[in-house]
Order: C-alpha cells, then structure tokens, then sequence
C-alpha cells in the first residue's frame, strides 16, 4: 500500500478522521477539498464526497486516478434494517446493491443494468482485517449486504422492499457506487457504517443528533483498522 484514500460523505463523516492528523495540507479539485496527509510512513488522503451516487463516484474516482490512492475506506453511517442493529452499532459490507437500480421493464432484476451485476463484492481481506480490529477490542460488528440507493428511505413499505428483495441489512447513498468505481479499477475498498437509525425509530426522533455520534463510532473504529494496515 502507498496512499490512502479515506471518504464520507457528509463533513460530518470525515471531521472525526481529521483529528487523528497534524499536517494537513488541502487540495481544491473538481468542486471538492481534498486533505493530504500523513500517518507515520502512509500517505493519506480524506475527503467528503457530497451525499448520492453521483458524487461519491465522482470523489472515489478522482482519490483514485488524480491522487494515486491505490487503497480506499468509506466510513460513514447508515439505516438499519436488520432488527439486530441498534443505533452506534457498525456493519461492514461485503457486499452492496443499488435498491433504486429499476429495468425491470425489461425482464431484469431489481438492481441490475446489463454488463453490471446486482451486487458488487468489496476487499475480503480488508473486511477480515476490520472483523479481527473488532474482536481484539471487543467491539461489536457484523458483516452484511449494504443497499444504496439516491433516496433517504423512510417509508416502512419501501424498507420492507429492499430488505426482502436484496436481503439488505443497512440502506445508504454512497457505498454501491464507491465500491463499483473502486472493483472496475482493482482497487480494495472496505465500506463501513455505524447506524443512525433504525426501522422502529418513531418520526420526532433527532437525525442530526444520532448522525454526529454514529459517524464518530465509525471514524474511531476505522483508525483502529488504518492503525492495523
């Protein structure tokens, strides 16, 4: 490994990370900053992508191609579906879909475009690597099948939906499509999330304060995995 590339989405996501370094120098590319730093002898870069599809392809592809990231972590949060997962909890894909991918007018799954697949696997040994941080500091996590899609879902029919149709355990907007940019161009990515919230939190519930927590769970947890790298 020569360089880093750690994403969020949101400032949220990545302020946490930012405080694990000094020297921090930061790059305006492609109406994005990029910080460029360093953890003893690896170079690293970090950046928030913007939330959605669209711009987390964009990010992932420009830490990969203009800034010669050869490995890349997401850390963020995500929904849970699965009954299992409680609000801090992490999951760690391995596996993501796209649950708003729709030609099925054409006889084809949910999820699926031709030359693609429904699910887009991540690192194995990048996840094995994370369930290893998590045993050895005794720190719950499971590995599970991640759903993205361009749309904050909070409707329980449309939960319901993906959960049965992609036997999702977590729903965001960015981790599909990072994972698809970095298996195109052979580059190990693991995508980890701690849940914001849940399919039985009731509508008053305070997003923003479960958000800032959550994201900070995962920013910890993956410095104890870039530690282990």
């Amino acid at each position: 490994m020569t360089k880093l590339a750690i994403m969020g989405a949101m400032e949220e996501e990545i302020t946490p990370l930012l405080e694990y370094f000094t020297d921090i120098k930061k790059i305006d590319y492609a109406n994005n900053t990029y910080y460029e730093c360093k953890l003893d002898n690896l170079d690293v870069v970090i950046a928030y992508s913007k939330i959605g599809k669209v711009f987390s392809t964009l990010t992932a592809s420009t830490m990969i191609q203009k800034f010669g990231c050869d490995t890349l972590l997401f850390s963020g949060v995500a929904g849970g579906i699965n009954p299992e997962l409680k609000i801090g909890d992490l999951i760690v894909a391995n596996k993501l879909s796209q649950h708003d991918l729709d030609i099925t007018a054409f006889g084809h799954p949910h999820g699926y475009v031709p030359g693609g697949e429904v699910y887009v696997n991540t690192d194995e040994n990048l996840k094995n690597i994370a369930l290893e941080v998590a045993k050895e500091n005794d720190i719950k996590i499971i590995e599970g099948i991640i759903a993205t899609g361009d749309q904050f879902v909070a409707d329980e029919k449309r939960k319901d939906f993906i959960q049965n149709t992609f036997n999702a355990d977590a729903l965001e907007m960015e981790g599909a499509s990072v994972a698809v940019v970095c298996d195109a161009l052979s580059v190990p990515c693991l995508i980890l999330r701690a849940i914001s919230d849940t399919a039985d939190m009731d509508a008053g519930f305070n997003f923003d304060e479960f958000l800032v927590t959550s994201a900070k769970n995962s920013a910890n947890f993956l410095m104890k995995v870039v530690e282990k790298l």
